[in-house]
C-alpha cells in the first residue's frame, strides 16, 4: 500500500526488534505428563534455575527470548493456554513453568514436530531480527534441542548451546547429543555462567 513503511519503527515494546543474537528456549512450557517424565523433571529443574538466570541477563544485554514451543498435537493451542495448563493443574511440569513462564516482550513460536524450523515461523522471525547467532537451550537435548540445532546449522547460524541449560531423559544421552552438536555442528558448549552476552552481541556484528 502506498505511504505504508515497509517495517513498523517499533514492533514489540520493550524487546529488541534488531539483534545479532538470539536466546531459544525450547519446549520449557511443558507438562512433562509422558513416560519419563519424573526422570527429565530431576535433570530440568536445576536446569530451568540455571535458565531462568541466563534468561534475565539476556534481557539486561537486549538479546531477544524467543519461546520454541511444542503445541501439544492441538492445532488450535496457544501458548497461554500451555501455560495455564502447566500452572493450573498438579502436572510434573510445573515447577519448570512457574520458573520460566514467558513475560510479554518475550517472542513466541510454535511447532508442531521436533525442530523449531519445522512448519513454523521462526526462520521468518529470525530474518527479520537480523540474527546471526544463535543460543539453544531447554528440553529435550537429545531430541527436539537436537533436531532444532541441525536445521539452524543447515541455516548457517552460529551456535551456542550452554550444556547447563539443556536436559534430557537420560543424562548420557544428553551428554552424547551435546558431543554431537559440538563435533558435528560447531556448536560452543561454553556453560551458561560462563557466557559474556554482550562480547557475543560484539562479535556476531563484525
Amino acid at each position: 500500500m502506498a505511504g505504508t513503511p515497509a517495517q513498523n519503527a517499533d514492533l514489540h515494546g520493550n524487546a529488541p526488534d534488531t539483534a545479532d543474537v538470539a536466546l531459544l528456549l525450547i519446549d520449557v512450557i511443558n507438562d512433562l505428563e509422558f513416560p519419563g517424565g519424573d526422570a527429565l523433571l530431576q535433570h530440568a529443574r536445576p536446569m530451568a534455575e540455571r535458565l531462568a538466570a541466563l534468561k534475565r541477563r539476556a534481557q539486561a544485554a537486549d538479546v531477544p527470548v524467543i519461546y520454541v514451543n511444542d503445541n501439544f498435537g492441538r492445532w488450535r493451542s496457544d501458548l497461554h493456554a500451555l501455560v495455564a495448563h502447566c500452572l493450573e493443574h498438579d502436572v510434573r511440569g510445573r515447577p519448570i513453568v512457574a520458573l520460566l513462564r514467558p513475560e510479554p516482550d518475550d517472542y513466541v513460536v510454535l511447532k508442531p514436530k521436533h525442530s523449531g524450523f519445522f512448519s513454523t515461523t521462526l526462520d521468518t522471525l529470525l530474518k527479520y531480527l537480523g540474527v546471526s547467532t544463535l543460543i539453544l537451550t531447554g528440553i529435550a537435548g537429545d531430541v527436539c534441542v537436537l533436531f532444532t540445532a541441525n536445521d539452524a546449522f543447515m541455516r548457517d547460524f552460529r551456535l551456542l548451546v550452554p550444556a547447563d541449560c539443556v536436559a534430557s531423559i537420560d543424562p548420557e544421552e544428553n551428554r552424547h547429543a551435546l558431543a554431537q552438536m559440538r563435533d558435528v555442528l560447531g556448536a560452543d558448549l561454553t556453560p551458561s555462567t560462563a557466557l559474556d552476552l554482550d562480547r557475543l552481541r560484539q562479535r556476531a556484528a563484525r
